[in-house]
């Protein structure tokens, strides 16, 4: 099969190569997919997982890519819930060959059934950003309506799905951005943008929850905005300054099957409408990873055509 294959951790996005790979093997409680379509982060080539296993040898060649949109064609043995034929999206494991291939061997609870009438190109816009965004506000900030949330990145494929998710809840929605964000993020839903680039974070006034994507002086700025018994919560880095009566959190998404569901139905029903920035072949992979490449919404990968 054809897969994007990463070897040298010093050669970053240099080091993707789209070459041959053996067919992936099922092991117990997997299934085999048919990848549709591939999403990525960016910096997931810094990540520990992509280089080594659970036990921390080395794995390489490895496979990036942690979101797909495909239908399974094989069951590993005790595999239960789902069907070969079935059209599927969700995650893979994070220390294992991932989605950016033809073929990929998935944990089948990682995986939720996807309608006919979704586009795969749209479902694999999903998985992280989606439950990420909600992990984030509900699990992990506990947003209620009525409270205000500053929402960074607010027209990035984890801050858009953020933004639409906070305003149906009642919570009013301050997001930011870059001035070409603004009028995604205000069509979005949120009633008030900042320009990071030109505004002053101090200009927001306190908030109930922030949700941060940026990290750095961002996020350190940010836990001044947070008013006592609010929560920061951020998936860029461990934060190193509290709020002063408050909380900061940092977290890694992790999968959901019911939660996967339940977005999906919230995309059939209108409710919900992933970014999809840009739409890339396989071959032009290492391109869409590098970081001068900035589009609203969430670059994917086609990887396979529906028939």
């Amino acid at each position: 099969m054809r897969a994007i294959i990463v070897r040298d951790r010093d050669a970053g996005v240099g080091g993707l190569t789209l070459t041959d790979m053996p067919y992936p093997h099922a092991a117990e409680n997997d299934v085999i997919v048919r990848v549709h379509a591939a999403g990525f982060t960016p910096g997931e080539l810094d990540w520990p997982g992509t280089w080594s296993d659970r036990a921390g040898r080395d794995r390489t060649p490895s496979i990036p890519g942690h979101e797909l949109s495909g239908v399974v064609v094989e069951l590993g043995y005790g595999t239960t819930g789902l069907t070969v034929g079935q059209r599927v999206f969700g995650l893979t494991d994070w220390t294992r060959n991932g989605s950016l291939a033809e073929y990929t061997a998935v944990e089948a609870r990682n995986l939720a059934p996807l309608a006919a009438d979704i586009d795969h190109t749209v479902a694999a816009a999903l998985p992280i950003s989606g439950l990420t965004a909600w992990q984030g506000l509900f699990d992990h900030a506990h947003l209620t309506t009525g409270q205000t949330v500053l929402i960074h990145g607010a027209a990035g494929g984890v801050g858009s799905i953020a933004v639409q998710l906070a305003r149906e809840v009642g919570a009013r929605v301050i997001g930011t951005g870059r001035a070409d964000d603004r009028d995604v993020a205000l069509g979005l839903g949120a009633q008030t943008f900042l320009d990071l680039d030109a505004g002053d974070l101090r200009h927001v006034g306190e908030v109930d929850v922030v949700f941060d994507v940026i990290g750095g002086d961002i996020l350190e700025r940010s836990t001044e905005l947070v008013r006592p018994g609010g929560t920061l919560v951020t998936i860029a880095m461990p934060p190193t300054v509290q709020p002063k009566d408050g909380r900061a959190i940092f977290f890694v998404v992790e999968p959901d099957r019911a939660r996967l569901t339940d977005l999906a139905q919230r995309l059939r029903a209108g409710r919900l409408n992933p970014i999809v920035g840009a739409v890339r072949p396989l071959s032009e992979t290492a391109s869409a990873f590098a970081r001068h490449r900035r589009t609203p919404g969430k670059t994917i990968i086609q990887v396979e055509d529906e028939q």
